[in-house]
Parts: structure tokens; sequence; C-alpha cells
């Protein structure tokens, strides 16, 4: 019977992940030759092909999908225990990694560590600002213990829990015709130039195609990389943008700029936490999902 070799089973996962031999030995500097040896080992210990090998590069076979599955799933429960362990040493207690999309950390993910870390001292809690798309692919791949991120890239096999909502909503300056509204269509904004943020490419692209089925074309000025950004270009009058209200409203008075909701349907939105396997989760990353979903508002819904 093979002996699990934590080296083998890191070797393997890179092979997989990255569709060839030559390519995993250099992510994991370590001769090609002897990448294949170990894995030669490994299939002539359970007297089965793990990898189908072509000219194109190689895809595990069923076998070896079931050794990828287990040794993911194996690998991170080594680096948990390793860190874990390591925080004992250092005198803490706990460590959570998180992942998440801006609108989380815009809308109320600093309040909510916040108020999570001055009650647990112990717990060193990392974020990281990624897509949602990102945000589910690095919680499947072991890097992150808890990730947030959008219900409409809930997709794979992790565990989606229901978590807050937010709510679209145009934003423009004092000045603009828009600015008396107190609520308005999306197609009502359609004669005006919008201001695209990068971290809502699939906002905008969904934009573009609802303006087109309308018979109208959503005229974006320009493209920015932070809210502060597009406040200040929206404060100078170059464009209205449509950003979530709760992400807005408390530096709307700063700037100077009018929220005006969303009526459409598809203006609500929400969030979900997403984690391998919720029972599987450290002490601390536990602690920690419970206090999220403890400190919703009674209704499911966000403030």
């Amino acid at each position: 019977m093979w002996q699990i070799d934590p080296v083998s089973l890191r070797l393997f996962i890179a092979v997989c992940e990255e569709g060839a031999i030559a390519r995993a030995s250099e992510r994991e500097f370590i001769a090609p030759s002897a990448v294949s040896k170990r894995i030669a080992d490994i299939e002539a210990a359970f007297g089965t092909p793990l990898l189908l090998r072509s000219k194109l590069g190689v895809v595990p076979t069923p076998a070896g999908q079931a050794l990828l599955r287990h040794a993911r799933q194996l690998m991170r429960s080594m680096e948990r225990l390793q860190g874990e362990l390591s925080e004992y040493a250092e005198g803490a207690r706990g460590h959570v990694r998180i992942l998440a999309n801006v609108s989380a950390i815009m809308e109320f993910l600093p309040e909510e560590l916040s108020d999570f870390m001055l009650a647990n001292a112990n717990i060193q809690v990392d974020i990281e600002e990624r897509f949602s798309a990102d945000v589910v692919r690095g919680v499947a791949e072991g890097n992150a213990d808890l990730g947030i991120c959008r219900r409409s890239m809930a997709t794979g096999d992790l565990e989606f829990i229901p978590y807050r909502r937010d709510h679209q909503a145009v934003v423009v300056n004092a000045s603009h015709p828009l600015a008396g509204r107190t609520s308005i269509a999306f197609r009502e904004t359609l004669d005006y130039d919008h201001l695209g943020l990068s971290a809502y490419a699939t906002l905008n692209a969904f934009m573009r195609r609802t303006a087109a089925e309308s018979g109208h074309e959503l005229r974006l000025r320009t493209h920015v990389s932070s809210f502060d950004a597009a406040y200040r270009l929206i404060q100078a009058g170059l464009a209205m943008g449509i950003f979530p209200r709760e992400a807005v409203e408390r530096y709307a008075g700063l700037f100077g700029l009018h929220v005006i909701p969303l009526e459409d349907d598809w203006a609500e939105g929400e969030f979900v936490i997403c984690v391998r396997d919720a029972e599987a989760l450290s002490l601390s990353a536990k602690r920690l999902l419970n206090h999220l979903l403890a400190r919703l508002p009674a209704a499911g819904s966000a403030a």
C-alpha cells in the first residue's frame, strides 16, 4: 500500500492544475523526470493509471480525479494543522483567512470584522479583495477559509450560505438633471453618460445587454478602478454612476452626491458566504462564521 507522501501529492496536484509535467516542474522547482518518477510510483502502488498523456499535455483519469479531490483535502488539512500549531507557538489561538469582493468590503465587512476581532483578541483575521468568481475559486482551492461573493457566482461544490442584500442606485452630483428624483428606472438613465467601475465588470456587461434589449446604448464615458476616483469624477460632473446604495451613502455628503434608488427588479443583489465544508472549519473560522450570521438583521436582509 502506498504511504501518503505530501511532496508527491503536491506535485500531482500541480501536474493536474498545469496540464503538463513540464509546467508543473517549473512551478514546483523540481526536475520533470523527478515529477514523472513520483507519479509513476503512485500509479504502480495502486495498479492503475492516474494521468492520460498526449502531445497536448496530461489530464487525470477517473482514478486521477479521485486522487486529486482527496489530495486537495489532505493538503488543506495539513496546511491548516501546520498553521494552527504555528499560531499556538506564536501565542495566537487562531487564524482565519477571508476572500471578499469589493462590495462586501465597502459596505459592511470592516465593521463586522472589527467587532469580531475586538471580542476575540487571540484570533488573527486576514482579508483579501478578489472578484466574486475568484473568491469562489480561491475558497475551492483552499486559499481561504471563508469567502463572501455575489450569489450569481455561487457555482461548484462549495457550500453557499445566504448572507446579506444590497441595492443598486444611481449616483449623481447636485447639478445633474436627475438629482431631484427619489427613485428611477434604469432605462431613464440611458440618455446620460455613465461611469464604469472596473470591479463591477459583470454589472457593466449586464447593463450593456439590458440597454441593448431596450434599443438603447449604455454610454460609458470612462472607467475607474476605485470608489474614491468614481466619487470625485461624479462630483465633477463627468458622468453618473450605478453603485450599491449601501456602499455610497456614507460618502455621499462628503462628495456632495445624490443617491437615487433604482426601481428595477435586478437592482437588489444578494451576497453569500462560501465554504468548502462548514463542519470541517477550524474553531476560529466557525466562530467567525457564526458571528457574521448572528449579526444579520431579523428579516435576513442588509440594512
